[in-house]
């Protein structure tokens, strides 16, 4: 039985000191007053989140997509061009180096676990592997050489748009017929049975404009009570195609044909009415944000202050992994609402800080829509935990909710992680990864070999 002592700690009622963490298989077992086992200490421990949407292996992508295309009006469908190009390069040992090299990554900005959404099932040009789950059996294993919790998200992924043309060029090797994508989910659903006990199953249809709307209810049953996650919203010309083709903004389309309930996370939701973004709220489904992402590549601002007056749950995501950092996640989610608005402290309440406010959303939501028994310091949950270092300029040694504000928005949340761990797995230490020269090395070379060019 492991044990942590800490000397301050945020529990679901709330703050505390002097707190033992007793760690049994992975879960907490116990939680006392004292450190009467004599146990070093930590400054602060807090839950550990879900990143909730990530595409591990746009990790190496990171850095090579910021030149303009031969439009002036560059935008995400020139970057998801150069995706698809890169697409072109990657074979499963690439796949796996780079998850690793994501996933420690997450590990080390204090995520707990990650929800893959993954996609890139199949060879160059489409073809199938002998293994189906080939590509899914590479994800596991770099969650496993790193530690972190896995939700695997299998990805139905069908049409180029919603007019249904074929998949072109890097999207055939995300393609699949609904029935193919049955024997695949199957395949994954053994990958992660084989796996360690805290991973677990969920599907993804990919868009409305990536499959047939008619699908929805088998994509559902092949996972009937898993999470369902689904891309939703993000774009301008994605909302105007889904309201060409099937009568509706992507929101209003999916709320009046589907039983959105609270196993479903919709990612990005970008482009919502007020309208929209009340009735989302009140399904009690979690909106999957990734505001660095979102910024990066131009989507727009999630109608935050609505939905969260409106009860509306809502986590983050890493999503195309091109700077993964916790807490900077947070301080962009907030200041894209200072600067729609002209405002301050825009998704605090009257009782919580903005700091309080942003993390308990993203802990209570991230781990609902992973599947995942975490999220918070309570007996009988996943023992994923974060150890943050106080004495230092950042955060001064304060306490309660002003170190949670301190630790968001001065911009030095990482440098003062020191110990993370994932049900219990002690994965960081003194800030890096126990793992971390063997991943970055063999990321390095496998970024050698697919090039400095898109």
């Amino acid at each position: 039985m492991q044990q942590i002592h800490a000397r301050q700690a945020l529990t679901p009622e709330g703050w505390f000191s002097d707190l033992t963490i007793s760690i049994d298989e992975g879960r907490i077992a116990r939680i006392s007053r004292g450190n009467t086992a004599g146990v070093s200490s930590v400054d602060l421990l807090l839950p550990a989140p879900v990143n909730l949407h990530s595409h591990s292996f746009q990790r190496a992508m990171s850095g090579l997509t910021e030149t303009r295309g031969p439009d002036p009006k560059d935008s995400f469908w020139t970057w998801r061009r150069l995706m698809y190009r890169f697409l072109d390069r990657l074979t499963p040992d690439h796949i796996e180096a780079i998850a690793a090299m994501a996933f420690m990554e997450m590990l080390e900005a204090g995520y707990g676990a990650v929800a893959e959404f993954h996609y890139l099932h199949h060879d160059i040009g489409g073809i199938h592997y002998a293994n189906l789950a080939e590509t899914a059996e590479r994800v596991a294993a770099a969650a496993s050489e790193t530690g972190i919790g896995l939700t695997l998200l299998p990805v139905l992924y069908s049409y180029g748009g919603c007019d249904g043309r074929e998949l072109q060029g890097g999207q055939m090797r995300f393609g699949c017929s609904l029935d193919l994508f049955e024997q695949l989910h199957s395949a994954c659903t053994d990958v992660i049975r084989e796996a360690s006990r805290d991973h677990h199953i969920g599907v993804a249809p990919h868009s409305l404009r990536a499959i047939k709307p008619s699908d929805l209810e088998a994509v559902r049953s092949f996972c009937p009570t898993g999470p369902i996650h689904m891309h939703l919203a993000e774009q301008l010309a994605e909302v105007e195609e889904v309201e060409q083709h099937l009568g509706a903004r992507p929101v209003e389309w999916l709320l009046e044909h589907a039983d959105v309930d609270e196993d479903w996370c919709l990612i990005h939701c970008t482009q919502m009415t007020n309208t929209e973004t009340s009735a989302l709220a009140a399904t009690g489904a979690v909106a999957g944000l990734c505001p660095i992402t979102e910024s990066n590549l131009g989507d727009g601002i999630f109608n935050g202050t609505t939905y969260q007056q409106a009860g509306g749950r809502y986590g983050v995501g890493s999503d195309s992994n091109v700077h993964i950092a916790l807490w900077e996640e947070l301080a962009t989610l907030e200041y894209s609402q200072r600067l729609r608005d002209h405002s301050r402290a825009a998704l605090a309440d009257a009782t919580s800080s903005t700091g309080r406010r942003l993390f308990d959303a993203i802990t209570h939501s991230g781990s609902q829509a992973a599947g995942r028994s975490s999220g918070s310091i309570e007996q009988g949950k996943w023992a994923d935990l974060i150890a943050i270092s106080t004495g230092n300029e950042f955060l001064i040694n304060r306490k309660g909710d002003a170190l949670l504000d301190s630790l968001i928005f001065t911009g030095r949340g990482r440098s003062c992680v020191t110990d993370v761990w994932s049900a219990g797995r002690h994965m960081v230490k003194n800030g890096r990864h126990i793992h971390r020269d063997q991943i970055v090395e063999r990321f390095m070379t496998v970024s050698a070999q697919l090039g400095q060019e898109i």
